[in-house]
């Protein structure tokens, strides 16, 4: 079979085998010739494996089934399926916040910086200017509260996961993110990506002066570091992965082989290849043909 579809649930609301039988009956409908259904994990992830009809048109059949249930799908080619490169926003994606506004909320304007962050995620402010804006009203920050804003800082679920097992798997995983390297370094190591690539603060006198070390790490560095990085390892770009939420994450996810929007912004669900709106970051690993059993925790 030259293509895989994919369901995949959260663990809160099972994945049926109704609904999996159905979503292989659409397909059958519509033209497919259709495997039987494999499960990746019980109740949460099946692969059913098609030709005959475009990785689009059975996504939608199976989407049609589905309607709104709480169930990711992802339609793409068997081949190469499990990647070799992965690049990760971090934001909103490894972690489950933003750090920046987590930052300001120690000098009570979170709901400022937030509120533009916003903005800046679904594309609708120039990130660069955005973060500018953002950083500069945080000027004379003592770095303590760099500290205490990480202490506060949560793993998105399954991410460990994710990254440990493609790692392991002899992917090379990269944390890349328009945030700061304060955080990235320590993700970095909490999760076990080879590298973390990120913007830095200006800090004089052990304060934050408001400025940011230029250039700005943004989309086009993303994009640049995937092909790059592509390169160096000798990897076609069908062989690379990312991942992130916000609009400065689009063009690193369409040119990757896949490219997944995680609880993507309006705008970057939109236009991602691929996207995940209910399953945790394990959702990766499934979309790959990871088995549950497989897996490092």
């Amino acid at each position: 079979m030259q293509s895989v579809l994919t369901l995949i649930a959260p663990e809160a609301a099972p994945l049926s085998a109704h609904i999996v039988g159905e979503v292989r009956a659409a397909l059958n409908t519509l033209g497919a010739e259709t495997a039987q259904p494999v499960w990746l994990c019980d109740t949460i992830a099946a692969d059913i494996a098609f030709e005959l009809v475009a990785d689009d048109q059975a996504e939608a059949a199976a989407r049609a089934v589905t309607g709104d249930a709480p169930v990711d799908v992802i339609a793409q080619d068997a081949s190469m399926r499990r990647k070799s490169l992965l690049l990760a926003d971090m934001d909103s994606t490894i972690v489950t916040t933003e750090t920046l506004d987590d930052l300001a909320a120690h000098i009570g304007i979170k709901d400022e910086i937030a509120a533009i962050t916003a903005r800046a995620m679904n594309g609708e402010l120039d990130f660069k200017e955005a973060l500018r804006e953002r950083v500069g009203r945080l000027a004379g920050l003592s770095t303590d509260a760099l500290a205490s804003a990480y202490d506060e800082v949560e793993l998105s679920k399954g991410a460990e996961i994710l990254v440990r097992t493609m790692a392991k798997n002899g992917a090379h995983c990269v944390l890349i993110s328009g945030g700061f390297r304060y955080f990235t370094s320590r993700i970095r190591e909490r999760c076990g990506f080879h590298e973390d690539l990120s913007n830095d603060f200006v800090i004089e006198n052990d304060k934050l002066t408001g400025q940011v070390t230029e250039p700005i790490l943004d989309k086009d560095v993303k994009l640049e570091t995937l092909i790059k990085r592509a390169t160096e390892h000798g990897l076609a770009l069908a062989e690379t992965l990312s991942v992130g939420d916000g609009a400065n994450d689009l063009p690193m996810l369409k040119a990757a082989g896949l490219g997944v929007a995680y609880r993507g912004k309006p705008s970057v669900r939109a236009e991602a290849p691929a996207r995940l709106d209910h399953a945790d970051l394990t959702g990766i690993l499934y979309a790959q043909g990871y088995r549950v059993e497989e897996f490092v925790r």
